[in-house]
């Protein structure tokens, strides 16, 4: 296996995995600490109720696992914002994102080589899904359809959740007012050197995903990363001016043409219902729109974190070369202290 001298960020966003946690922070302790020269792994706990935050505790002891660093977060955010909550705190040379439930961490070192190599964003997309419910499916295809049709992208191939970032690429997505959200399509769509690969691994087990929040999920992003909503309104609005147009040649017609016509009942009931139709959409439409952009405006933080610990084992201090110097002694018979030196 190939070796690295880089410094390693591993994200994780993980929520009531009690029993499964020592297990894998273990195994990716195993996979990393061989890979490169340094490395943290940030767990970001995405408001668990079940023991998880005393799991963690117990990992982040002095029998602990080395190089953990755990955000708690005191109420349960969106994946992409929680998953930001762990690269914004990461301090790697490169950050890599993975669900430890859906992705395998043995394929890493593929990841890991192609960005040393120069690509600053890797993306690995794992061929075998977790089982989701049938709606969920519906909604995730109908929502990757819009996606690439308004930005020319399927999220679901193209940029998937697994993936190895540089610090160019999270440096700008910093400057973003919506990190967050743009964290998921930034790499991209940002003109950046990326490289995307597929495996195969059964994942370790079912993620469960409310349906509700995923469509939430998805139309804040398409909301806030395309113009189609604005564009939507303004086609609505000119179809609904050119109905009109037509709808009145038509009344015309109809008054040139019969005779036996109750005059202007039916014309007038038929436009207002279309007319009233089309009002609605475009109210629908601006209204999920006002609502994203009153997001923007939201002076609160997207997310609290609640608790904060860090491993009493971290590597990185080890390698520091501590010398103590003896103090000096004057001619007075008085001794100043020298300061250690780390080299």
């Amino acid at each position: 296996m190939p070796f690295y001298p880089i410094f390693l960020s591993v994200v994780y966003v993980i929520r009531n995995q009690q029993h499964k946690l020592e297990s894998i922070l273990s195994d990716t302790g195993r996979h990393i600490s061989s890979l490169v020269s340094d490395y943290e792994i940030i767990v970001v706990d995405n408001a668990s109720n079940d023991e998880s935050i005393s799991v963690l505790k117990n990992l982040t002891g002095e029998k602990g696992l080395p190089n953990l660093q755990v955000y708690a977060l005191t109420q349960e955010i969106d994946i992409d914002t929680a998953t930001w909550v762990g690269l914004e705190n990461a301090l790697g040379d490169f950050f890599a994102v993975i669900d430890p439930l859906a992705e395998d961490i043995a394929f890493l070192p593929e990841m890991l080589e192609k960005s040393v190599l120069g690509a600053e964003v890797v993306f690995a997309n794992n061929t075998q899904k977790p089982k989701k419910s049938v709606a969920y499916r519906i909604a995730n295809a109908a929502f990757n359809a819009i996606y690439k049709f308004s930005n020319g992208i399927d999220m679901a191939k193209d940029a998937p959740q697994y993936r190895i970032l540089s610090k160019r690429v999270v440096n700008l997505i910093l400057q973003y007012p919506q990190p967050g959200i743009t964290y998921r399509h930034l790499p991209v769509t940002g003109g950046f050197a990326r490289i995307n690969l597929q495996y195969s691994s059964a994942p370790k087990m079912s993620h469960p995903k409310r349906l509700g929040e995923s469509v939430d999920r998805g139309i804040n992003l398409l909301v806030s990363t395309t113009k189609m909503p604005m564009r939507l309104v303004t086609m609505l609005s000119l179809f609904g001016a050119v109905a009109n147009l037509i709808y009145s040649i038509y009344v015309v017609a109809i008054g040139i043409f019969k005779a036996d016509v109750s005059p202007g009942w039916i014309s007038l009931s038929l436009q207002q219902s279309g007319m009233f139709l089309l009002i609605s959409l475009v109210l629908l439409v601006l209204g999920e729109y006002i609502i994203q952009m009153a997001k923007l405006s939201n002076e609160g933080p997207p997310y609290h974190i609640g608790q904060m610990f860090t491993s009493a084992i971290m590597t990185r201090r080890e390698k520091l070369n501590i010398e103590e110097v003896a103090p000096i002694t004057t001619s007075t018979g008085t001794s100043n202290p020298v300061p250690a030196r780390v080299t």
